[in-house]
């Protein structure tokens, strides 16, 4: 069943405007369910935690509810296992603290060159304090790849902690989560998965990854400025949070300090009902594949929904990659083999002969396209590349909203 792309584009206020969103890599624009979650949240249950009346009843209810959604959506055994946050890096940096309490000097920690540096500094900043060592696992400058040889020799060593992404926020490049997991749990490390790239684009299944921790933020996702991050319930159970001392000691509540965003939570929910609708609409052609790997009720719907949009995104993404090669002077780093497209998010990025990244970004904005330069956090990459002193890329970035005629009118642009 193809998206109705009409239907779709009227859950999001923002695209009635005339400009084409391809900045989705540093942020989708937020669907109306998400909206309304948090205005309804605002105005009928705005309230602190575990008060004895209605409105703290009901915001405790709601919170509740976005963590049995989110455990859902990921695939989680339990919703005690989802911990949210303001974002990805601000949890990333509190929980590489954390598991910092029990590493010694001399302990590794491996990280790659693919990375986003909210999964890179946190854990520099872990190994300058504790004296740890730090392995970089480099990538393939032809095609964007992670090394994965030189990923599984790193492991003979038996580092400690392992981060890596799931996607490239800077090359699209989906890395083979599943191997990589394997590799590192074999080798006894705790796995860390930053998900930001790869969550609006494609089913997670986090048991079935077998990782320790895997992070994402809504706002990547068509919800609110949120982060949320899986961990293993006992791993969870066992660790020792930085926290205030009457706060809980149970899960979630224990990771979850001081007061939250609740309101943003509220809007998580709501991007998770989104994802519901988009399963319910257009998700029966993927429904009957997941029923048989043993899925059913809300955990079913999501597999069918990021199929749906998985699949669309295909199209866009082999029609991103032909506009811009068709440009005179453009080079795109990262996959352009169409036969590879499974390897890739609609995530696209290129630089333009003779014209500096911010200058072909502005002129695309002021023409109504609105598209990253520069290094999007991904430091490692643009250095890797040779690109960073030069003003990095220009970055195109299609989410299931997107349509084939406005990557027709951004390569005319």
């Amino acid at each position: 069943m193809s998206l109705d792309l009409d239907l779709i584009r009227k859950q999001f206020p923002a695209l009635d405007r005339p400009a084409v969103f391809f900045d989705n890599p540093g942020g989708t624009q937020i669907a109306k369910p998400s909206i309304d979650r948090i205005n309804k949240y605002l105005i009928e249950n705005n309230a602190n935690h575990e008060g004895m009346f209605e409105t703290s009843r009901k915001s405790d209810e709601t919170l509740h509810e976005a963590h049995v959604a989110m455990a859902d959506f990921l695939n989680a055994a339990r919703p005690e296992e989802i911990i949210f946050g303001n974002n990805m890096t601000t949890l990333s940096l509190y929980f590489s603290r954390t598991l910092a309490r029990n590493l010694n000097a001399g302990d590794e920690i491996v990280v790659t060159r693919l990375d986003h540096d909210a999964n890179i500094s946190p854990w520099l900043l872990v190994a300058e304090d504790k004296g740890c060592k730090i392995t970089w696992i480099d990538i393939d400058v032809e095609d964007g790849t992670l090394k994965v040889d030189e990923f599984a020799k790193a492991m003979e060593r038996k580092p400690k902690i392992v981060a890596f992404g799931y996607a490239s926020n800077a090359l699209g490049t989906i890395n083979p989560v599943r191997q990589l997991t394997k590799l590192a749990k074999d080798a006894d490390a705790l796995v860390y998965i930053d998900a930001v790239q790869y969550a609006p684009h494609g089913p997670i299944d986090v048991q079935d990854l077998g990782c320790d921790f895997l992070v994402c933020s809504s706002y990547k996702f068509f919800g609110p400025h949120a982060g949320a991050l899986y961990g293993k319930f006992d791993l969870l159970n066992e660790l020792k949070p930085y926290k205030v001392r009457p706060a809980t000691n149970e899960l979630p509540g224990k990771f979850e300090t001081g007061t939250q965003n609740h309101e943003g939570i509220a809007g998580v929910l709501g991007a998770l009902e989104y994802f519901e609708w988009i399963g319910n609409q257009f998700g029966q052609d993927q429904a009957q594949a997941w029923k048989d790997a043993g899925f059913s009720g809300r955990r079913l719907i999501f597999k069918q929904a990021m199929s749906a949009l998985k699949a669309y995104e295909f199209e866009l993404s082999r029609a991103l990659i032909e506009t811009i090669q068709d440009v005179p002077g453009t080079r795109i780093y990262g996959l352009t083999d169409m036969k590879r497209l499974d390897e890739r998010v609609s995530t696209v990025s290129f630089t333009l002969e003779g014209k500096h990244p911010n200058d072909v970004a502005k002129q695309l904005g002021d023409a109504g396209f609105y598209v990253w330069d520069g290094h999007y956090y991904a430091l490692a990459v643009l250095e890797r590349l040779g690109l960073l002193d030069q003003g990095g890329m220009i970055r195109v970035g299609a989410a299931h909203y997107n349509t084939l005629d406005e990557i027709s009118r951004f390569g005319e642009g």
